[in-house]
């Protein structure tokens, strides 16, 4: 069957779960130094607790911390997409991210995968629910970064290795059908 070959939506969902798991943990992380800072900077968390209230640059800290939980999935995507073609949680459930084209990953690609999943989540996160119904199993970050995920080590995989490590032959993928298990 073809659509082996890619990564279908549920391998990719619990493989985002994983990633959202590890970002969550980093974000508590961030979160608690954040509290930490404050609580040296004289804020007192009974008041805020007890009394309700809330000091001058509360407002600040949130979106410090906001955009700081920004910038670090931005670097946790790009980075793994880009440098090694998978994240954690893509490792974990046998998912690779490649070019359409054929050629290696890079940060530019990923970087810009990454805004496009910024915009599959803008409209109910059809752009992610359409992974489910497309015939390669693209999302719309995948079709605005000409990606695919693919499944690795099936044999239709050969052509495709880790980053770093030359590819003897990329077969491609308007071929898919020839390579089905």
């Amino acid at each position: 069957m073809a659509d082996k070959r890619f990564g279908g939506f549920w391998r990719r969902l619990f493989a985002c779960a994983i990633d959202s798991a590890i970002l969550y943990f980093v974000s508590v992380i961030l979160f608690l130094i954040g509290l930490l800072a404050l609580k040296l900077g004289g804020v007192s968390f009974v008041n805020i607790l007890m009394i309700g209230d809330i000091p001058r640059g509360a407002g600040l800290f949130a979106v410090a911390y906001m955009a700081t939980t920004l910038l670090t999935g931005m670097v946790y995507y790009v980075w793994f997409h880009g440098i090694v073609g998978q994240t954690p949680g893509k490792r974990l459930f046998g998912l690779r991210v490649i070019q359409i084209s054929g050629d290696k990953m890079n940060l530019g690609v990923a970087f810009l995968r990454w805004v496009g999943s910024i915009v599959s989540g803008l409209f109910f996160f059809l752009g992610f629910i359409w992974i489910a119904f497309d015939g390669r199993k693209q999302g719309w970050h995948d079709k605005i970064a000409a990606t695919h995920v693919i499944r690795t080590g099936n044999r239709s995989d050969a052509g495709v290795h880790p980053a770093g490590n030359p590819a003897p032959t990329v077969y491609p993928l308007s071929d898919v059908d020839n390579y089905s298990i």
